[in-house]
């Protein structure tokens, strides 16, 4: 099994005494018998074991409570455990993002290839998983706040307080160690060092509306090129000024939407106790950090050392590992562990799959196959094909996922292709309509009669030209081609073209002497930097490259 973990996480090793049980040369020994984590985190069960002499282990596992099969199978532990399976001597088994429900004792079994060659060991590791909670005890003229849980957190923690989302302090003891006046504003979080996103939520010391934030999902792990939602929702004790997100990784809180890495990019949602939305779009690698939200009053500002939502972003790729004798196993690997257990979508030399859904596929190995995984609702950020046996096989690679050009002007959509070389190419086009398997090659295509052509600079390349476009030509171009062997299928997302006009607007609109005049368009222009040009009554006025805006007084 492999294991992906979205965040930093620390893994709690255990250093107990160890628990020697076994008879007739068979034994399991636990590093513990018992042992207490933090809900979300990340716990290794560790143990060693022996088996008589002749014997030959064939297999073994954890399993819970009087059940005997295998954890790693139980789809309830999917993408949450790891167990490599080790026939010598170690049977550490490690569990992430844990849950209350993980709650349970956990025992190891091994199977030999002899007669009565079976043995679990007992009793096992009983695993409690808990999670924090701020307890508020009523004083004489103040109140005791103490950090609980459900059971003794192993290995004597340190415990960080937090007021109203601002760090004050850190103790080994579970109580705050200063007095605390009733005050309806303030609310008081709890976490343990080196979990502090697993922090408790904020509770108010004095009535129900004091100032707090509390996020919806604490990690998030999301693919490259698509669009996340980071949300949270908050309470202020006086009215609101101003909320914001910003990154946790910056030396001072930045409002996102004045960060240029992240123009155009993101957008804010929300209502005040409702959903407070962060969304970010094309996702990339470097978006991966901690996100947190504040929010300002005229007699506060919530703290900026709250723990937020850790965001990773990943790529797909297909890692390819030897199984039974002509067979692959295909795996479709992240660094992170998606969130809410996306279905998987594989192609065939560009051909979708309708078999498996699961992350994993095994194959017959052919020289020319290639093979890519994609995510059901994501198909359009597919892993880049690999071939299965070799280094040349059957693949179509697309210089630009989408393109925005203006009504009128030429464009050009690319892709390379690969075939194994003993292969000869019959045929190539360019197509943008498929029916029942059936594609209409646009060169032949009466919408685009004298308005296409094919060419190439290599034997691995091909483009399409288009000039005067027209707005009816948006839509989605792919590229296929046939040798004397094969075929490359149509399912794999090609180029997502966008025709736009260009046009002025005019703002503010009404009542003002001074206007500002931006050249806008429905989509941004993949030309990098497209230089403008203004006109005043016809006459050439100004050419500028950044902004596109011109400020005139208007009379």
């Amino acid at each position: 099994m492999t294991l992906r973990t979205a965040g930093s996480m620390l893994v709690v090793f255990l250093w107990s005494v160890a628990v020697v049980l076994g008879q007739n040369g068979w034994s399991v020994t636990y590093t513990t018998q018992s042992i207490c984590v933090l809900k979300g985190s990340t716990v290794k069960l560790t143990c060693s074991f022996r088996y008589p002499r002749g014997h030959k282990v064939t297999s073994n596992f954890w399993f819970t409570k009087m059940e005997t099969e295998d954890i790693g199978l139980d789809p309830e532990y999917a993408g949450h455990v790891e167990y490599h399976g080790d026939k010598e001597k170690d049977c550490t088994l490690r569990i992430t993002d844990l849950r209350e429900r993980d709650s349970s004792t956990y025992r190891f079994r091994l199977l030999t290839d002899q007669e009565g060659g079976t043995y679990t060991g007992s009793p096992g590791v009983t695993l409690s998983v808990t999670g924090l909670q701020v307890k508020v005890t009523d004083g004489h003229q103040d109140k005791t706040l103490t950090c609980s849980t459900t059971c003794t957190l192993t290995d004597n923690p340190t415990y960080i307080w937090y007021k109203n989302g601002q760090h004050l302090d850190e103790s080994t003891s579970p109580q705050y160690k200063d007095p605390v006046y009733s005050n309806y504003e303030d609310s008081y979080s709890c976490a343990v060092k080196g979990h502090d996103d697993l922090h408790s939520p904020a509770v108010c010391v004095q009535g129900q509306d004091c100032s707090r934030v509390t996020y919806t999902k604490r990690r998030i792990c999301v693919l490259k090129g698509s669009t996340v939602d980071i949300s949270c929702t908050y309470v202020g004790y006086y009215s609101t000024t101003s909320t914001f997100w910003f990154r946790s990784d910056k030396s001072t809180p930045e409002d996102l939407t004045r960060d240029p890495g992240y123009t155009g990019r993101v957008e804010y949602t929300g209502t005040y106790k409702g959903p407070f939305t962060l969304r970010i779009s094309d996702l990339i690698e470097e978006d991966s950090a901690e996100y947190r939200f504040t929010f300002k009053t005229y007699y506060f500002e919530w703290g900026h050392s709250f723990p937020g939502t850790t965001m990773s972003v990943t790529g797909l790729q297909v890692k390819v590992t030897p199984a039974a004798e002509g067979q692959k196993t295909l795996t479709c690997i992240t660094t992170c562990t998606l969130t809410d257990n996306p279905t998987y979508i594989w192609y065939k030399n560009g051909q979708r799959l309708d078999e498996p859904t699961s992350q994993q596929y095994s194959v017959n190995s052919y020289y020319s196959d290639s093979y890519s995984c994609a995510v059901e609702g994501h198909e359009d950020h597919h892993s880049p094909a690999v071939c299965v046996r070799g280094e040349s096989c059957m693949n179509v690679t697309y210089t630009h996922q989408s393109i925005c050009a203006l009504k009128g002007s030429t464009v050009d959509i690319s892709c390379f292709y690969t075939h194994p070389s003993w292969h000869n190419l019959t045929e190539v086009s360019w197509f943008n309509k498929w029916e029942s398997g059936v594609t209409k090659d646009l060169s032949q295509d009466s919408e685009y009669t004298s308005r296409v052509e094919y060419y190439r600079q290599t034997e691995k390349d091909s483009t399409l030209r288009i000039t005067d476009l027209r707005e009816s030509d948006s839509t989605e171009y792919k590229f296929r081609f046939t040798t004397d062997k094969a075929r490359w299928g149509y399912s794999f997302h090609g180029t997502t073209l966008t025709v736009t006009g260009s046009r002025v607007e005019v703002t503010p609109e009404w009542s003002s002497e001074s206007k500002t005049l931006s050249c806008s368009t429905t989509c941004t222009l993949s030309n990098p930097n497209p230089t403008y040009i203004w006109y005043k009554n016809g006459q050439h006025l100004d050419e500028s490259t950044s902004p596109p805006v011109q400020r005139p007084s208007l009379h």
